[in-house]
């Protein structure tokens, strides 16, 4: 994997699984990799990964049954708030982009309309 230094690596790796939750590539209550596979598959030392994980726990976006394994949740409204964050975040640093071009709010509308009629 292809990590941006400037960013903490376990951050990416919350982003990645967020993404693939919301994006349903993994589903609701969806059994997750073990810590240490995760690891593997994203080339990451195991603690990292583990504090990815409790990372996720604490946030209630995955759930840890010790002995039996860690899965999504299965709560709708954590997805769907998740999912409304993640976007806010898309739409913000776009906006932040665009104004550190110089453009002014209506200009960056009338982009945006011009993207959608391509």
């Amino acid at each position: 994997m292809n990590f941006n230094p400037a960013i903490p690596i376990y951050l990416q790796i919350m982003d990645m699984i967020k993404r693939d939750i919301v994006t349903g590539a993994l589903a609701r209550g969806e059994r997750i990799d073990s810590v240490r596979a995760l690891s593997e598959k994203f080339g990451v030392n195991l603690n990292t990964m583990q504090r990815a994980c409790s990372e996720l726990e604490r946030q209630n976006v995955i759930n840890t049954q010790r002995g039996v394994g860690s899965y999504v949740t299965d709560d709708a409204q954590t997805i769907t708030n998740l999912k409304e964050e993640m976007s806010n975040g898309m739409i913000s640093e776009f906006l932040q982009g665009m104004q550190n071009l110089g453009y002014n709010k209506q200009e960056i509308l009338e982009i945006i309309r011009k993207a959608d009629e391509l």
